[in-house]
């Protein structure tokens, strides 16, 4: 089974996947019929749809939504006070290319699962579905300015049932995880989502998993099922996976990091240029000042939770300002290292990557924020910013950085006040976030900081 990125030229890719998906061996310790769930993902990053026979699926098929579950926050709940309720009604309508079969998860059936778009009943899109928030956004970049991109999700997360010492990057560390490791990969590469590493990482019990390059939409549809399936696959093997941003008190938090570079519509960089700082093209640096201008209003909604401000600290090898920085990792916006061994060459290779993000954020929207915001450095003609290089010094000469937002209700103000980012939503959408992000700031922030980590440690 391939994705989206790798069906172009195909005579007719939906129809062959659809082959695939329904010619496929049956699970052979389940007697029962092979599912597929028809999903989106919303502002709690959460997973969520409805489920059917595949069988009986068809390309013409889309199932029943409510606008409502818009409104359903990272605790669970519908918050009071948004603007849907118990009237409406949408349609999930299922993007075919997205579809993927999950399979090797011990003692579970295989499933079969495809993204959809929320629409209104009459086919037009709805003005609050987060994956039209990004299909929109890249069409912008293509229309206005000939631009497209390949992106990654790279995502940290921690296995809270693990025992005993963890030795960073260690073999012993890596060993100490098998079988799901070995697994993680297989299910990864057999649902057509192209693992390239597996990796202990710093944090205590920490892990790390990266995929390949995509167009943004597959891009971010594979970060939701990358987060799916470890949860998934570490739930059969009795173990409990948390991407919280930081698990506990004291804690290395974890990251969701999106790498992008800019390419015109044939394919060809526009992103390098080795005259100039940081080998940036003029356009790449307009791109990447519209990052970091919009960056402290974008806060809300890439670091969208009560605890996302522990991991977003000084010296903690995560970012508390906006700026670019040059292969530094507590920049906003990270110009990453190219690898010229043996002669090659890097206008290709050379990238960036985004390091607010966390798993609160939904992948459809984190994205369509990156792109909005450099589009609108374009727009705006502005220059390349200051590129950090060498270690930050906030005492001294990177004191005047722009800071972000120390909390979640100082987020949500910077956001309401900054026309621009929240001019790229519609109003119904932006007050359901700040309604259930308020409702989610009063509901943990009277808790010590050890049981507000632990709140999000079992949601996420």
């Amino acid at each position: 089974m391939t994705m989206i990125a790798n069906s172009v030229g195909a005579a007719d890719p939906t129809q062959t996947r659809m082959e695939e998906m329904n010619d496929a061996p049956s699970h052979p310790a389940a007697d029962v019929d092979e599912l597929v769930f028809i999903a989106t993902t919303d502002i709690a990053a959460r997973t969520k749809g409805r489920s059917m026979r595949l069988a009986d699926f068809e390309e013409s098929t889309s199932l029943g939504w409510v606008p409502a579950n818009l409104g359903i926050g990272s605790l669970g709940h519908i918050v009071d006070d948004i603007p849907y309720g118990s009237t409406g009604d949408l349609r999930l309508k299922p993007d075919l290319a997205s579809l993927a079969r999950l399979d090797g998860i011990p003692g579970r059936p295989p499933l079969s699962i495809v993204f959809a778009d929320l629409v209104n009943t009459d086919g037009t899109p709805w003005e609050s579905c987060p994956r039209t928030f990004l299909r929109d956004a890249v069409e912008q970049l293509r229309t206005e300015f000939g631009l497209t991109t390949r992106c990654s999700f790279e995502h940290e997360f921690v296995d809270r049932t693990a025992k005993g010492d963890h030795h960073p990057f260690s073999l012993q560390a890596f060993r100490r995880a098998e079988p799901i490791g070995s697994k993680l990969m297989t299910v990864l590469s057999r649902a057509g989502l192209e693992p390239e590493t597996w990796l202990p990482e710093y944090g205590r019990h920490q892990y790390e998993i990266t995929v390949a390059p995509a167009d943004p939409v597959t891009a971010a549809d594979r970060a939701i099922l990358v987060r799916d399936i470890v949860y998934d696959l570490f739930d059969a093997h009795g173990r409990e996976a948390s991407f919280a941003p930081v698990v506990a008190p004291g804690e290395a938090g974890n990251g969701v990091h999106v790498h992008f570079g800019l390419d015109d519509k044939d394919g060809n960089t526009v992103i390098y240029d080795p005259s100039r700082p940081g080998r940036l093209s003029k356009l790449a640096g307009s791109f990447a000042a519209g990052i970091i201008k919009y960056g402290p209003a974008m806060a809300a909604l890439f670091a969208p939770l009560a605890t996302s401000y522990q991991r977003l600290a000084p010296h903690n090898w995560s970012t508390a300002r906006a700026f670019l920085g040059l292969q530094n990792r507590e920049a906003l916006l990270r110009i990453c290292p190219t690898n010229e061994i043996d002669g090659r060459d890097p206008s290709r290779q050379l990238h960036f990557e985004f390091r607010g993000g966390d798993i609160g954020a939904n992948p459809w929207i984190l994205l369509g924020l990156i792109l909005r915001a450099g589009a609108q450095g374009l727009r705006d003609e502005l220059e390349t910013p200051e590129i950090v290089v060498g270690e930050l010094d906030l005492d001294d000469k990177h004191a005047h950085l722009p800071k972000l937002p120390r909390n979640l209700e100082e987020a949500l103000a910077v956001l309401k006040d900054d026309e621009v980012v929240s001019g790229w939503f519609s109003p119904a959408f932006l007050a359901t976030y700040e309604a259930i992000k308020h409702d989610e700031f009063a509901s943990v922030q009277a808790r010590s900081l050890a049981e507000q980590c632990e709140v999000y440690a079992r949601v996420y």
